[in-house]
Formats: C-alpha cells, sequence, structure tokens
C-alpha cells in the first residue's frame, strides 16, 4: 500500500528514543515499579511531547522512557527468559572494542503476561499535541541474541519456534497498537545488519545456517506478520535498520547491497528509516531499488556524537539520494534513537534538542 505523501509523509522523523534525566534514572534505579517512578514518567513524558511540538515536529513519542531499552517491552511482558548466561556482544568505540551484556536468554517456552504496550499507549495518546508513533522491537531480533545454545534448546530445539512465538506476540500487540488508533507503527530491527557485514555474516552461517538467503527470507517473513495484522487505512508502518546503538558504541559496518532489492521490495511496509550518518552505511546507490510508494527516510544526523552537522552539508546529501530515489520519496531523520537504551548515548541533551531542530529545519527548507 503506498504512502499518502501529503498527511503521513511526516518529512521531519525521528526514531523515537530520547535521553532520559538523570533524575528518573535515579528514581528507576533505587525504587523501580513504583508509583513516584510512574509518576516522574509522566511528568517527563509530557515535556519531551511539547518540546518536539516546539521544535516543529508532527509525530510524537514518548521517548520511550517507560522502558529500560528499545526491546525491554518484550522481556517484560513475558515469562520465559533468564539472566543467567546472557550474551556478552562487543561494541566498537572511537577508543575500541567494548564487552558488555545485551539481552537475559530465553530458557522456557515464553508466555504472555500481559500487552507490551498498553499503559504507554494510552497515556501517549492522552498527552500528545498530535499524531503518536509507537515503536517495537522487530521479533527476528531476538534468536540472534537470546537465543544460545547450551540453554535454550529445552524450551525450544532449535531457534525457528522461538522466532514463530515471539512474531507472534510482536504481530499480536500490532495489531493491538492499530486497533488503538496509533497513528505510526514504528519496528526497530538491527538484526538485518548482520546481512551487511561479514563478520557478523560468518556468525548467521555458522550458527544459524549457510544458506543467507532462507535466513533472510524467513526473517522478512516475521517482520510481515505484524505488519499485516497491523494495516489498516491511516496507519503508517515503518522499519528502522540500524548497525548498533548502545552507549554511543555500534557493531557493525557496511552498505545496504546485500539486501537491498529483497528487502526494500518484500517488507510490507510504508517507510524505510535507514542510517547515513557515516561512511559504514555505504552509498545511496542501493535506494534504487525502492519501489514508488515508499518513502525512506535517511537517517543523516548523528545521535553517537554531540558535533551539529551542517544545514547545507545534509541539504547536499538530501540532494545526492534524490539521484536514486525520487526526492518526494524521501524524509529526514536522526540516524537513531539517542538512547536505545536507558542509559543513553554519549551526548548532552541540548545538543540532542539541536540535532532534532537541525532536522525540523532542513526538512521545512527542502520539502516546504
Amino acid at each position: 500500500m503506498a504512502t499518502t505523501f501529503t498527511k503521513n509523509a511526516y518529512r521531519a522523523d525521528h526514531i523515537g528514543s530520547f535521553l532520559r534525566p538523570k533524575s528518573l534514572l535515579q528514581i528507576r534505579a533505587e525504587k523501580p515499579h513504583s508509583e513516584e517512578l510512574r509518576k516522574a514518567e509522566d511528568r517527563e513524558i509530557i515535556r519531551i511531547l511539547a518540546k518536539q511540538k516546539e521544535l516543529g515536529f508532527d509525530i510524537f513519542t514518548d521517548g520511550e522512557f517507560r522502558r529500560e531499552s528499545f526491546m525491554s517491552d518484550l522481556v517484560d511482558a513475558v515469562d520465559g527468559f533468564s539472566t543467567s548466561g546472557a550474551h556478552q556482544r562487543d561494541w566498537k568505540t572511537s577508543t575500541g572494542v567494548k564487552t558488555q551484556p545485551l539481552l537475559d536468554v530465553v530458557t522456557e517456552k515464553i508466555k504472555q503476561k500481559r500487552r507490551l504496550t498498553e499503559y504507554e499507549v494510552t497515556f501517549l495518546k492522552e498527552h500528545s499535541p498530535g499524531p503518536v508513533k509507537m515503536t517495537l522491537p522487530s521479533a527476528n531480533q531476538f534468536p540472534a541474541i537470546a537465543y544460545r545454545k547450551g540453554a535454550s534448546e529445552r524450551a525450544y530445539p532449535t531457534y525457528a519456534p522461538f522466532l514463530a512465538d515471539v512474531a507472534e506476540i510482536i504481530g499480536g500487540e500490532m495489531e493491538a497498537l492499530a486497533n488503538d488508533g496509533v497513528d505510526y507503527i514504528q519496528v526497530d530491527a538491527p538484526r538485518y545488519s548482520y546481512y551487511l557485514d561479514e563478520k557478523w555474516r560468518t556468525f548467521l552461517r555458522t550458527e544459524y545456517s549457510p544458506d543467507l538467503d532462507h535466513l533472510l527470507e524467513e526473517a522478512i517473513a516475521s517482520d510481515n506478520l505484524g505488519f499485516r495484522k497491523a494495516r489498516k487505512p491511516g496507519v503508517v508502518l515503518a522499519i528502522h535498520l540500524c548497525r548498533g546503538n548502545n552507549k554511543s558504541n555500534w557493531y557493525a559496518s557496511g552498505g545496504y547491497d546485500n539486501i537491498a532489492e529483497k528487502l526494500f521490495n518484500q517488507l510490507e511496509v510504508d517507510r524505510f528509516l535507514l542510517e547515513y550518518d557515516d561512511e559504514r552505511s555505504g552509498s545511496f546507490e542501493p535506494l534504487r531499488f525502492v519501489p514508488k510508494g515508499k518513502i525512506v527516510v535517511l537517517g543523516l544526523v548523528s545521535t553517537k556524537v554531540g558535533k551539529l552537522e551542517s544545514a547545507d552539508a545534509l541539504a547536499k546529501l538530501i540532494d545526492q539520494a534524490a539521484k536514486f530515489l525520487p526526492l518526494d520519496q524521501l524524509a529526514l531523520s536522526p540516524q537513531c534513537g539517542f538512547a536505545s537504551m536507558s542509559e543513553g548515548n554519549v551526548i548532552a541533551e541540548d545538543e540532542q534538542w539541536n540535532k532534532m531542530k537541525l532536522v525540523a529545519d532542513v526538512a521545512k527548507k527542502v520539502w516546504g
């Protein structure tokens, strides 16, 4: 289904998460699940909703302020995950490599206890000054980071039935959000970056299957399950692809060339939010595979560093992208969230808002 370019183009977009104030992080650490924490979240969400409006945005999120990470809604809403034996991941930084824990491991068949985002969306719709965006993790993210041989086989002999169970839960939540009247549903899907980086392509071949085409088709199918459930008139469906975003660190490099034709044509979305903030992202050339009627949101503004990009440089990059995809099918955003994990990236809050203002200002200048 084609995106409506007038009402739902959202030329100035953002990924969804914002830096949490230190006071909020302190309350969460000292008094988790408390009424004091809930009230503090409410206050801060109302504050950042007003800030998004002030800066000129037409789509609004709660900054993911109620979450420990962009994935935690799923883990919190189901039984079956264990903290023992949690995966470690090497995150690349400007000064080297850091190894940090990533996510709990699945050790029992997962069982849903409650909806993932019901309170989040209820509060957001009540207080938002305009259309709301809700974010959810991609189902295909979880087998790669939460399924571990030696710990998960008792519950799931292979990763495939685990993926199927996660996809049903995520899909059910997407359907519920569409029924709630949410305007914009975005799935965050870092796992696709595994197909861009040879290190992670080797990982997939070794841990899952030598047939990367099959794995990619399986991943697309798991995401499409949710998009089909959520497809309703007036609901914008989107997917964000990134290469890792944790305290300004990252884990993958490579352009979209390996997956562009299949991904852009088979994923049943209206918008692709793509990282394009540095040389790790490759060229704009793969955008030639994007079909008519779909928008690509160019993530040209880095959330990993505080230095503000040049408005003129951004406009020139948008012009370069328009050589491969018409300008009417493009929009602008930061490259990722400012706080995919609750600790946030190594950037100050005023720098965050300066970057958001830059996105809104450049979008207005380019698209009017």
